[in-house]
């Protein structure tokens, strides 16, 4: 379902704030710190997964103060719909993932089959660990027995966007956590 950037205005100033930019940075300050701890002296992988994981990311990456390297893996549910379908693989990680410790760094978990699947496939490729990081945690019964590693904020079971966040592809870059009015 295709909108304008008029509609996306009009929804975006309608929404209510969840999250004001200075928290989501607070939150993105302690994924770091637990960050870490965990994997501090492991030569991790930092895998992004795109899209949604870009804003996180690359915020996240210059306060993780230890030796990494950076990927990015594309596998997506909702392509630009509101709610999420089958999925659908545009591409996997390019660094060999064997005896690797993996960090997929993504930017809501929500029902949890994508970063699931994304787990999963990093195993099958022969990572010794893989963890999972999220920006946005959604508060509902639907995870399907998934739980990220590392959780920024949480959210009740709306319809959310912004840093990094779409609704129907815009409002990515709304520097909040915002819930769409009336979801």
């Amino acid at each position: 379902m295709s909108i304008t950037a008029e509609e996306a205005k009009r929804v975006s100033e309608e929404a209510e704030c969840l999250y004001t930019a200075e928290e989501v940075q607070t939150a993105i300050d302690k994924l770091a710190t637990a960050i870490t701890r965990k994997v501090d002296g492991l030569d991790p992988l930092i895998l992004c997964v795109m899209t949604g994981g870009i804003i996180l990311t690359g915020q996240l990456l210059p306060r993780l103060r230890f030796p990494l390297r950076l990927d990015y893996v594309h596998a997506t549910r909702y392509a630009n719909q509101t709610q999420g379908g089958q999925l659908a693989w545009i591409a996997r990680p390019r660094v060999p993932l064997k005896g690797r410790v993996v960090i997929a760094v993504d930017d809501i978990l929500d029902e949890g089959i994508t970063l699931a699947e994304i787990v999963k496939a990093c195993k099958a490729d022969g990572a010794s660990a893989v963890y999972s990081a999220v920006l946005v945690n959604k508060r509902h019964d639907r995870k399907n027995g998934f739980e990220a590693d590392f959780v920024g904020l949480e959210v009740d079971d709306r319809y959310v966007f912004g840093f990094g966040m779409d609704y129907k592809g815009y409002l990515r870059n709304a520097k909040g956590i915002f819930a769409v009015k009336g979801s």
